[in-house]
């Protein structure tokens, strides 16, 4: 176990490094061995690049995600136990130990041209931040968007980081065909809060600019309140509904905090180091809305939970949402101006 005293790392969620739980061998460091934590990158040689589900409360059925890890770093990221399957941590290898897919526009371009793919709106994102620190580097989200542009592809994006409105001569290129939209996660108003729990992200007044930026744009811009954590940001709420409804936002809708495998650990140890004094009522709140424990895996269940203090932030989400005068779903993105380079504009 992390010592908890330590001094937490500057510019990183977590100070831990748990073993990956398909791992048959635990490393135990020496004491006194600091853990590293630099940034590595890794060639990722994917043959494909969009990935498709069927959970029934996720609103797409198919995403793309250029980078696997993410260096923003935030501390309850429900997405950590995904870097188990490339045999690292959730800790800190999920934010030290980036895969870069450097081709990932070429194998997009080649899966839209193919003639068993249908067009559907695609989600930027689902596991990692597509605008991550990283991108300013590798631009292969721009260059993602590129093609998607060039195909006339609906897109959803989902982002914490203002370098979004690098793009947006793409962005309007699609929202022409009613082809995009964009969701800022924003969890709190708090610039303190913010840098401990999501070290490398944009401070939530960037974020609220950058809604501004998109909405003066013209293109369709929402805010997604996640995750909601109990005891620690859910008194937040109206607040931020009312700061992104005056930046320009046009929808919001949330989701709770979701503690699956490891990260349980991982933000617990978190609240042990930056709240101590607040870790047993915020677990206990956590546990309240999970039917005792700190994660529910159940579709439909997840990401709202249950019991009164998940009604309690359900209704004051919703009164919130409608005295700021935002929608609860964002625009209905089009299909029919796909194309493929070459083919002249379908007659749907």
């Amino acid at each position: 176990m992390p010592d908890d005293n330590r001094k937490p790392i500057k510019g990183r969620g977590t100070q831990t490094n748990p073993t990956g739980r398909f791992e048959p061998i635990t490393y135990i460091p020496d004491e006194g061995i600091e853990l590293a934590t630099e940034t590595r990158l890794f060639r990722d040689n994917s043959k494909t690049i969009i990935s498709y589900n069927t959970s029934p409360d996720i609103p797409y059925d198919a995403s793309l995600n250029p980078y696997r890890g993410c260096e923003h770093g935030c501390s309850y990221c429900y997405a950590r136990p995904y870097h188990e399957y490339l045999g690292f941590s959730a800790g800190l290898d999920f934010e030290t130990k980036i895969m870069v897919k450097e081709d990932a526009a070429d194998v997009l371009r080649r899966e839209l041209s193919r003639p068993k793919w249908k067009p559907k709106v695609l989600n930027l994102s689902g596991v990692t931040d597509p605008y991550q620190p990283l991108e300013r580097q590798f631009e292969l989200t721009r260059s993602c968007l590129t093609v998607l542009a060039e195909f006339h592809n609906p897109v959803t994006i989902v982002t914490k980081n203002g370098l979004v409105t690098r793009d947006i001569d793409l962005l309007q290129e699609l929202a022409r065909d009613q082809a995009v939209s964009v969701i800022l996660s924003l969890t709190t108003l708090d610039n303190h809060l913010c840098n401990v729990m999501e070290p490398r992200t944009a401070r939530p007044g960037k974020r609220l600019s950058t809604i501004q930026a998109l909405h003066d744009a013209g293109i369709p811009v929402g805010v997604l309140v996640s995750p909601i954590v109990p005891g620690l940001t859910d008194h937040e709420i109206p607040a931020i509904l009312v700061a992104a409804k005056s930046a320009g936002a046009q929808f919001a809708n949330y989701t709770l905090l979701r503690l699956p495998h490891g990260v349980k650990e991982i933000f617990s140890q978190w609240l042990e180091q930056h709240f101590p004094e607040r870790k047993e009522k915020i677990l206990n709140r956590v546990r309240d809305i999970r039917q005792g424990a700190l994660n529910d895996t159940r579709f439909r269940k997840r990401m709202q939970g249950q019991g009164i203090f998940a009604e309690q932030i359900q209704s004051l989400f919703r009164i919130s949402r409608e005295r700021a005068g935002l929608d609860k779903q964002g625009p209905v993105l089009s299909i029919t101006a796909f194309r493929r380079p070459g083919e002249q504009l379908r007659l749907l």
